[in-house]
């Protein structure tokens, strides 16, 4: 079944069949608002020391900061900066499963935000058959970026991230330089020192 869209500016509304996590038997979901963005880059909070993954509208200024594990920024760094490693690491062996079954990731969704914990969804292509996989967007982003699927933010989450209290993080300059210096660090050689 392929996803129905339309498009209305930058905004994209979608309604699809969806499988549920756990394999349970999808829904049609309903149109929903989806705003195309893109990674723009990773910083670091200054009060938690905690990397923020940056999505941008590709078509006007809006953002939406996303805090995410280190590991799962490093992941996303290394893709951008294209640095490779000996071993595979584990979006990249992700990948080659997709590659190797004939899997197409279509698109990812940063689809919900709940209780300060956003939620995102895979959507894949196995010949006609379309699936949903459930997935933090820390992941489902990292996977993007190597299968070069777009990724889009429902409008509500958004909307929900603008009205909520919580302190906006500032994107300056200082910011970059501190990811700058610690991509400089890493040594692939590190990912792949425990071996089985």
């Amino acid at each position: 079944m392929r996803p129905k869209a339309s498009q209305e500016g930058n905004l994209y509304t979608y309604q699809l069949y969806r499988i549920e996590p756990g394999g349970n038997r999808g829904i049609w979901l309903e149109g929903s608002m989806f705003k195309q963005m893109k990674v723009t880059g990773l910083v670091m909070d200054p009060h938690s020391n905690t990397p923020i993954l940056v999505l941008k509208d590709i078509t006007d200024e809006t953002t939406l900061p996303i805090w995410i594990g280190l590991l799962e920024a490093t992941a996303i760094a290394t893709e951008l900066e294209n640095i490779q490693f000996p071993r595979p690491m584990t979006h990249d062996l992700i990948r080659t499963f997709f590659d190797h079954l004939k899997v197409k990731v279509e698109r990812i969704e940063v689809c919900e935000l709940k209780n300060n914990t956003y939620y995102a969804l895979i959507h894949i292509r196995n010949g006609e058959q379309l699936s949903s996989i459930d997935s933090r967007p820390s992941d489902a982003i990292a996977i993007a970026l190597r299968t070069n699927a777009p990724i889009f933010v429902k409008d509500e989450v958004i909307t929900k991230y603008l009205k909520s209290d919580e302190a906006k993080p500032s994107f300056d300059e200082r910011n970059k330089e501190q990811w700058a210096e610690m991509l400089e660090k890493l040594d692939p050689l590190d990912f792949s020192k425990y071996k089985m």
